[in-house]
């Protein structure tokens, strides 16, 4: 039984940790929060203590910590982490500063410590049989992606102003995306970015409308498009043409009932937030994450794939800023 520490006592960590208590090879133990409060509470309702970051990482029978704090802390503790010998689960980004997430990397190498990053869209069912049909070739070489993600609603001014950017905290999930389904990395990145949804976004120095373009060494392309506002709800599609065919995976409704009249075809909306669209995928996350830490694969998401997506985040920022297409090497250095 791996004995688990949470960092984060916030919405997302509700969300691990009750991943972390449903798995049966896990056991959530401690839970940690700047506000104690919070922590004393989550940890509670699922058998856990409350205790501060220091006494968890100092803790040698905590087997893995699964970061789930603000952003700008996530390569400081992965390194405690690494360091106190823990395994390590942490929540995307690495850093909103490509250069400490480089030097993060750089630390964490000689711990050889496991560090797996939470791109829990991977582990999506629908995503997931996408990309196995794609690895088996049963639609040729991929030659064209497009990824839609559009949320419901904006969030609010305050976050965004601390978010680093609709490229680094949301396009995010949808760079790691296409590096994954096209088992490489963009060699150029062109962006365009606008605030249209709300003005103060675009006040706080942010875009809530954006479509990057990347494009990769041997010709293929990926399209991604972003928007903070789908009235209708979670719109998350993904289409992948192929040499051979074409893979789609669409929106997960509310309900699967349709109506058809003489007036139209009528079915539910997709479900509204991304904590009812990607709940399977948090639970097969943790459960990959398992497996690895006990040796039985290897971890699907790592520490590598974390700074890469956040280098083409970097690349879309500088090119919707500049109007100008970015090398994936210039950023990188």
């Amino acid at each position: 039984m791996l004995k688990i520490g949470l960092l984060g006592a916030g919405r997302i960590g509700n969300v691990h940790a009750s991943a972390i208590t449903a798995h049966p090879a896990s056991q959530l133990v401690a839970v940690s929060d700047v506000n104690m409060e919070a922590a004393r509470k989550l940890a509670a309702s699922h058998g856990a203590q409350a205790r501060t970051t220091a006494e968890i990482l100092g803790d040698a029978s905590i087997d893995a910590v699964l970061i789930a704090t603000s952003t700008d802390t996530h390569s400081d503790l992965i390194e405690a982490a690494t360091k106190a010998g823990k395994a390590v689960l942490c929540e995307k980004p690495v850093d909103l500063s490509l250069a400490r997430a480089q030097a993060c990397l750089k630390a964490v190498a000689p711990t050889g410590r496991l560090v797996m990053i939470g791109f829990n869209r991977r582990f999506d069912p629908n995503f997931a049989a996408l990309k196995a049909k794609a690895d088996a070739g049963q639609i040729g070489k991929a030659e064209l992606l497009s990824i839609t993600s559009f949320d419901p609603a904006p969030p609010p001014v305050a976050y965004v102003a601390v978010s680093g950017g609709l490229f680094r905290d949301m396009m995010i999930h949808d760079f790691d995306m296409a590096c994954w389904l096209m088992g490489a990395a963009p060699a150029k990145v062109t962006a365009v970015g606008s605030s249209i949804v709300d003005p103060e976004i675009g006040k706080a120095g942010d875009v809530d409308t954006a479509v990057v373009t990347l494009h990769f060494a041997d010709g293929r392309i990926a399209v991604i498009q972003n928007s903070r506002r789908a009235v209708y709800g979670y719109d998350q599609r993904i289409e992948l043409l192929g040499s051979g065919g074409l893979l789609s995976a669409g929106n997960v409704l509310e309900n699967t009932v349709s109506m058809a009249t003489a007036q139209g075809v009528v079915s539910a909306k997709p479900e509204y937030f991304f904590l009812e669209r990607y709940m399977r995928a948090y639970s097969a996350e943790w459960s990959a994450f398992v497996d690895a830490v006990q040796g039985k694969s290897k971890p699907p998401v790592t520490l590598e794939d974390g700074v890469l997506a956040l280098a083409v985040a970097e690349a879309a920022t500088r090119s919707a800023k500049t109007g100008q297409t970015v090398t994936l090497a210039s950023v990188l250095g």
